[in-house]
């Protein structure tokens, strides 16, 4: 039980010094490959035209920017 315990309380730690770590430098986590621009795939998909439901919300987030852009504060 005791083996246990010193994990979680090891796992518990690393949490709090990361949490610490992201809120003093105020960076994200990320990976040293570079992700999938680093292989020359620009997108997750190479499909040469968006779905219809990527096409959706895509016009939902412009509405969205259109409407901050123009809101009167």
């Amino acid at each position: 039980m005791s083996v246990y315990l010193i994990t979680f309380a090891v796992f518990i730690l690393v949490i709090t010094g990361m949490s610490i770590g992201f809120i003093i430098q105020r960076k994200t986590i990320s990976g040293s490959c570079g992700g999938l621009g680093a292989v020359g795939i620009e997108k997750e998909c190479d499909c040469p035209e968006p779905c219809d439901a990527r096409k959706k919300r895509e016009a939902r987030s412009a509405k969205t920017e259109e409407w901050k852009k123009n809101q009167i504060i």
